[in-house]
Order: structure tokens, then C-alpha cells, then sequence
């Protein structure tokens, strides 16, 4: 048996907090928290038009700004297809309940995460009734291939 399988068993013993396991650095907890964290914002981004990155011209009557303007706030679109959803694709809860899907459509493919539904107000992009896309099978590995090619 392997350093790391015997690290890995000892986890999965009962009273066992692996949030509390360290690196020496960071623990695991601390370590997804900031995956949360970065994921929120990232995605919280993602979901922004142009109209979110132009404040001033929020509450504007936008006929009386300039025509190119006029334009390019009307066809403003965001980055990417983000969403967040209590159920996948086939309409099931996610894990149950108590659990949330976000998704991202990217030029590279599809990403996902789950969160704890305390952690859903992080998260300030579209909620749709179930995932809008069906699960396409990325994996950890995928994901990060996707996110990089960005």
C-alpha cells in the first residue's frame, strides 16, 4: 500500500475532520473555501453584460445617448452561458437537496461545480428551474483543460 492510500483510508475513518488536514500550508477546508470564493467571483463576472460594467448608464434614458452607444449597450451579452440551478439537467435535486449546481458554457466546453445551499447567495448569476444543459461528462482533469485554454 501506497503513503498516499494509507493517507486516504485514514481520512475516510469516522470522526475524522479532512478539512482539517494540512499541507503544511493551507487545509483542505481552507483550500475549498477559496476554490468557492474564486468560483463565485469568476462566475459572478462571467454572468456580467456590459450593461453591469457601465454603472453610469444604468438607470440612463439611453435614446439620448450617442447611436454607437445606444447599440452597444442593447446588444450587450455576457461573457459566458453561466447559471445556477437546485436541479440537474434531468430535473432531479441536486445530491438530494440542500445542494446547487452552477455551470459555465465555454468556447472549451462545459464546466460545473455543487455547492451547499448556504452558499448559494455567493453565487449573483441567472437561476434557471434545472441545469439548462445536460451533464456532458467532464471530468476535475477536464475542467481544468477547459479553464486553461482561456
Amino acid at each position: 500500500m501506497t503513503k498516499e492510500q494509507t493517507i486516504n483510508e485514514i481520512i475516510q475513518i469516522d470522526g475524522v475532520n479532512a478539512n482539517l488536514i494540512s499541507d503544511g500550508y493551507h487545509t483542505f477546508g481552507e483550500l475549498y473555501e477559496f476554490r468557492k470564493m474564486y468560483n463565485a467571483a469568476l462566475f459572478n463576472e462571467w454572468a456580467k453584460d456590459y450593461n453591469g460594467r457601465l454603472e453610469p448608464y444604468k438607470d440612463a434614458d439611453i435614446t439620448k445617448l450617442h447611436p454607437e452607444i445606444q447599440v452597444f449597450l442593447k446588444n450587450s451579452k455576457p461573457k459566458y452561458d453561466v447559471h445556477k440551478s437546485w436541479k440537474h439537467h434531468d430535473g432531479e435535486l441536486c445530491f438530494g437537496g440542500g445542494w446547487f449546481i452552477v455551470v459555465a458554457i465555454l468556447p472549451s466546453g462545459q464546466i460545473s461545480n455543487h455547492y451547499k445551499a448556504q452558499d448559494w447567495d455567493l453565487f449573483r448569476i441567472p437561476e434557471c428551474e434545472k441545469a439548462k444543459y445536460e451533464y456532458d461528462g467532464h471530468t476535475a482533469t477536464d475542467a481544468l483543460l477547459r479553464l486553461n485554454s482561456l
